[in-house]
């Protein structure tokens, strides 16, 4: 099955968060890969935060978007263990700060050296411009393999 250039995260791809270090009722995790435009899932105040990913089958990451808000570091990790553990970092970076604007932050993977497979992917915000940091989507294109 290929996904080339699709965002294999939407929640209709067989994706699903299995763990978010924070939940607000009217912002679940799940909005991040709900595919909607409007839902978003936010911190609480204290830092680190994360949330793990997982695709429904092993798949060859090439570029990860991120639209966010007021997120200042973030480490991505991966995992192509059948449980989540023995993560590895994938990328790492430092948003750019948008006052007043949703952050759209994009990591090319397509052209990093080493192996993108992942089963898993670990998203840890290290710090963020506000107490409070949101996502508003992840566009996650690759190839399920």
């Amino acid at each position: 099955m290929q996904v080339k250039g699709n965002n294999i995260a939407l929640q209709g791809s067989g994706s699903e968060i299995i763990l978010a270090t924070s939940s607000d009722e009217n912002h679940l995790p799940e909005c991040m890969i709900d595919g909607k435009d409007g839902t978003f899932w936010i911190t609480t105040g204290m830092y680190p935060q994360q949330f793990v990913i997982r695709f429904n089958q092993a798949a060859n990451i090439n570029n990860i978007n991120i639209s966010s808000n007021s997120v200042k570091h973030i480490i991505v990790q991966k995992s192509s263990k059948s449980e989540p553990g023995d993560y590895e970092i994938l990328a790492e970076k430092v948003f750019t700060q948008t006052d007043g604007h949703l952050q759209d932050e994009q990591f090319d993977l397509g052209t990093a050296k080493g192996n993108t497979t992942a089963t898993y992917l670990r998203f840890v915000i290290n710090s963020g411009y506000d107490h409070f940091a949101s996502i508003h989507g992840l566009n996650i294109s690759g190839e399920f393999v």
